[in-house]
């Protein structure tokens, strides 16, 4: 009788401290880091204007067996256009060991920016940028360190905010579109 009473206790004891330790494979929370570089276009009408950019961010989210939820602020530069975006994203992840590939896309605003145009005398115009929605869509492979509680994210990255100021005494208002390549670094708690 003893003997069914120890088994009973070590196997509860076994499962309750399994399933305590597995919590973290179900949902890991984490924050992190990025940087880039890319280009952007800004749109006119018949008109475009491309440049180079590059961007810093955190990030902050939960990280689920298949699918991924964060949200992301980044601070957009190029030599003629700066802003801010704060971002909601989802993903989708192809579960494997080592590398994970993933696709993704996301909704948010893009704030607080502004745009310097050079005049064909030399002049520059500086425009303050509306609030206004932003799209963006990911494409990139999750790196996962072994017994390290960093994983490196790799992606491909196109936003899109249209509207982003009206250009006074006209209806001209400026699309842009911002591709780049980022690297990510998460922290898993």
């Amino acid at each position: 009788m003893k003997i069914n009473s120890l088994s009973l206790i070590s196997v509860l004891s076994v499962l309750t401290f399994a399933s305590a330790a597995d919590a973290g494979v179900v949902a890991d929370f984490y924050l992190g880091g990025m940087v880039g570089a890319g280009g952007q276009t800004m749109f006119t009408k018949d008109e475009h204007d491309a440049s180079t950019s590059r961007l810093i961010g955190a990030i902050a989210g939960v990280d689920i067996p298949v699918f991924r939820i964060e949200g992301e602020y980044n601070y957009i530069d190029s030599s003629e256009f700066t802003a801010n975006t704060a971002m909601l994203n989802g993903y989708v992840k192809v579960p494997s060991t080592l590398i994970q590939p993933y696709i993704g896309a996301g909704i948010g605003t893009m704030f607080s920016g502004k745009h310097t145009v050079t005049t064909a005398d030399g002049t520059k115009i500086n425009f303050d940028t509306d609030s206004t929605a932003a799209y963006q869509a990911m494409l990139g492979a999750t790196v996962d360190i072994l017994a390290v509680p960093i994983k490196f994210d790799i992606e491909g990255r196109v936003l899109y905010a249209p509207d982003i100021y009206k250009i006074p005494a006209t209806n001209i208002t400026p699309d842009i579109m911002e591709y780049n390549v980022r690297i990510k670094a998460r922290y898993i708690f």
